[in-house]
């Protein structure tokens, strides 16, 4: 069947320009599907689909990011975190609220119309969760794609594979070296809660009886708690959620707000302030804090992270609904 190829905003394909300067890691590469798909041009029609939900509803930006995220630490970035059924990783507590899928649905029903059989569920998530990035103010970064798609999704796993909001720093730095990524990364990785949300469920403990001291976490500023508090009282009808980046009119711009925020003392979730304490990591957050190097090596670690355990050839399959197996 011959692709069709619909119209890209030419803005689109200005910036989707700097996307094809082949660099390549193994059968990854930037630009993969240029000429796989006729003359269409994949990641803009990604772009366009993108760009016209987060002009209705720009809190898909988190949601989209967390995605990455949740998806590659669980069998690596095999797109197996959007697969429907009773024991998968959609239905494992840490993937219970998260968001998107019907986003990826829409991108991926798009593509297929143009590029049936082509274009992995897995390069989806990454080069949307890059296209949200770029739309909230961040820096624009070469995606690799070439990915395929996993055919196995078990809860357990995610349970057991993606970190509490209450890890510990170094325990944290141990689960992402794991994965080889380092230090600077695991903050650039966490710098993305400058547009993200939490549950009140997921820090709840720091407001009323931090480590059953029955008192609020000191080291969260006394402002925030009583804010929060507000927000999130003792015996709730409701899990409300707060963004992560607590610096005034950031909370849904990528900028380096999240680093302010924690420095002083105004993280919302325990891993988020102990980067900031942590003599780890409190240096980098420091840095991040107070110059624009979190903008400009933050699309770094995406593409580091969309590395890992990556199915390429005939490991996986592109499927053709990302919520079935074929």
């Amino acid at each position: 069947m011959a692709c069709k190829n619909p119209s890209i905003p030419a803005t689109a394909i200005a910036l989707l320009v700097m996307t094809l300067v082949g660099q390549c890691y193994g059968q990854l590469q930037a630009g993969y599907y240029n000429g796989k798909c006729g003359q269409i041009d994949v990641e803009g029609l990604v772009f366009r689909v993108v760009k016209a939900i987060y002009i209705r509803n720009p809190l898909i930006v988190g949601g989209l990011v967390r995605m990455t995220f949740h998806d590659c630490f669980v069998r690596g970035c095999d797109a197996s975190v959007l697969l429907d059924g009773p024991n998968t990783e959609k239905t494992a507590f840490p993937n219970l609220s998260l968001v998107g899928f019907e986003i990826i649905d829409a991108i991926k029903d798009t593509v297929e119309k143009f590029c049936p059989e082509v274009v992995s569920c897995a390069d989806i998530i990454a080069i949307a969760g890059r296209v949200v990035v770029f739309l909230a103010g961040g820096k624009w970064y070469n995606v690799e794609t070439g990915r395929r798609d996993g055919r196995i999704s078990i809860a357990q796993e995610a349970n057991e594979n993606l970190p509490s909001p209450r890890i510990p720093v170094p325990v944290a730095i141990d689960l992402f070296a794991r994965w080889g990524l380092d230090v600077e990364d695991f903050v650039l990785l966490l710098g993305a809660h400058t547009v993200g949300f939490a549950r009140c469920s997921s820090f709840q403990d720091r407001l009323y009886n931090h480590r059953n001291t029955g008192h609020s976490d000191s080291s969260m500023s006394p402002a925030l708690v009583q804010l929060l508090r507000r927000r999130c009282p003792r015996n709730p009808r409701f899990d409300n959620a707060v963004f992560l980046d607590q610096t005034p009119g950031s909370g849904l711009v990528f900028d380096n707000g999240f680093f302010k925020a924690i420095r002083a003392h105004k993280g919302v979730l325990q891993i988020d302030q102990d980067l900031a304490l942590d003599f780890r990591t409190k240096d980098i957050v420091k840095t991040f804090a107070n110059t624009q190097e979190f903008l400009s090596k933050f699309g770094k670690a995406m593409v580091k992270m969309g590395r890992i355990g990556v199915l390429t050839g005939n490991q996986g399959e592109v499927r053709k609904h990302c919520r079935l197996v074929n």
